[in-house]
């Protein structure tokens, strides 16, 4: 089943944020062998030149390496990886926080209600 994008931007980019997303949440673990641009494309539904920028993006930022005759591979640079889940939390927390603060809550109400959805998510 394709995955599903928004149309309003650029696939590729949204791709690498796809790949972030599973990388930083473990999903796909340090050191594990991407499949092949035209298989992931495939699973992606996108043009496989498409996927192709996304991964060379992901090259780029170190957070994905080609070994010529063995493939791509994840990062096990487990700080970098670390780095880009605090950024994507802290991005997160301030739109969160920012929305709260738009419809009027006060940071005691904020934390009072992120700690109770903590509590029951926790449990």
């Amino acid at each position: 089943m394709p995955w599903e994008f928004d149309n309003d931007k650029p696939i590729y980019t949204q791709l690498v944020n796809i790949f972030k997303l599973k990388i930083i949440s473990a999903t796909l673990k340090p050191a594990e062998k991407l499949s092949s641009v035209r298989e992931l494309a495939q699973i992606a539904g996108v043009n496989p030149n498409t996927m192709q920028r996304a991964l060379s993006e992901l090259e780029h930022e170190k957070l994905v390496y080609s070994n010529r005759t063995a493939g791509r591979f994840v990062t096990e640079d487990e700080n970098l990886i670390a780095n880009i889940r605090e950024t994507y939390a802290k991005n997160y927390i301030t739109e969160l926080v920012s929305s709260l603060l738009k419809i009027g809550l006060s940071t005691e109400e904020i934390l009072a209600l992120i700690e109770q959805e903590l509590k029951k998510t926790s449990r």
